[in-house]
C-alpha cells in the first residue's frame, strides 16, 4: 500500500469527506480493519480564500507548493489535492516535487469518457469555470466539450460554494438554484454535469437532476485508492 500525501482544506468540509471516502474503500477492498496509510496537510481556508479573491496566484502557490513539499518529505508516494480550484496550482507543483500528482481531472474525464457522452457541463467556483486548468485537461485529454453556465448563474453558483458549503451549510433554496443552472446546461446541449467543485457533492446527489453527474471529490477518492493499492484503472 502506497502512502497517499493529501493537501486539503480547501474546504475543511470536502477534506472531511476524502479522508472517510479513501479510508472507506481501502476498507471495502482489503477488509478487516484495513484504512489507507495517508498524509494530510491542512491548509487555512480563509487565508486562502482571501488571496483567490484578490488573484493573488503567486502567493497561493507558494502556500501549495510548501504544503507539497512538507508532505513529500514526510513520506508521501504520491500527492492528491482535495479541491479542484486548487488545481490552478497543480503545474507549479509538479514542477517542485518528485513524487506524482493524482490530478482531478484524470479520473473525471475517464469516468465520462466511460460513460460515453462528449458534451458536459462544468459547474464550480468562478475561478474553475472561467479559467482553463481543468477544462483544457478534460478537453484536450479525454476530447470533451465543456460547457458552463453563463456569467450570472456563475455567480450564483460561486456565491453558494464560499458562503454556504464550505461552511457545511446546505439550504433547500439553493439545490433548487443549482438544479435551475444544470437545467440550463442541459437545454444547451449538455449531456451530462461535472460537479466541479469538491463540495458541492453536499448539495446535489444523483436523484436532483436528470443529466448523469459526475462528482470529482468520490472520483478522486477512488483514484487515489486505486494508485495506493497498484490496482488498475477499473480494478
Amino acid at each position: 500500500m502506497k502512502t497517499i500525501g493529501l493537501i486539503g482544506g480547501v474546504s475543511p468540509e470536502s477534506t472531511l469527506i476524502y479522508y472517510r471516502e479513501i479510508n472507506r474503500r481501502v476498507q471495502s477492498r482489503l477488509g478487516k480493519a484495513h484504512s489507507a496509510r495517508m498524509i494530510l496537510y491542512s491548509l487555512e481556508f480563509q487565508e486562502f480564500a482571501e488571496l483567490q479573491h484578490a488573484g493573488n496566484w503567486a502567493a497561493l502557490s507558494q502556500i501549495v507548493v510548501q504544503a507539497a513539499k512538507k508532505v513529500e518529505s514526510a513520506g508521501a508516494e504520491f500527492l492528491v489535492i482535495c479541491s479542484n480550484s486548487v488545481h490552478k496550482q497543480a503545474d507549479d507543483v509538479m514542477r517542485n516535487v518528485s513524487i506524482p500528482l493524482l490530478h482531478i481531472a484524470d479520473p473525471t474525464g475517464e469516468a465520462i469518457r466511460q460513460a460515453g457522452l462528449k458534451t458536459v457541463g462544468l459547474l464550480g467556483t468562478r475561478f474553475t469555470m472561467q479559467e482553463s486548468f481543468l477544462r483544457s485537461r478534460l478537453e484536450e485529454r479525454f476530447g470533451l466539450e465543456i460547457l458552463v453556465p453563463n456569467e450570472h448563474d456563475q455567480e450564483a453558483v460561486h456565491r453558494v460554494i464560499y458562503e454556504e458549503l464550505t461552511k457545511g451549510i446546505v439550504q433547500s433554496e439553493s439545490r433548487q438554484l443549482y438544479q435551475a443552472v444544470m437545467n440550463r446546461l442541459g437545454n444547451a446541449g449538455a449531456e451530462g454535469i461535472i460537479l466541479g467543485c469538491t463540495e458541492i457533492m453536499l448539495l446535489i446527489g444523483k436523484d436532483d437532476v436528470s443529466l448523469p453527474t459526475f462528482d470529482t471529490t468520490t472520483l478522486h477518492a477512488d483514484a487515489a485508492v486505486r494508485a495506493s493499492l497498484q490496482l488498475g484503472a477499473h480494478g
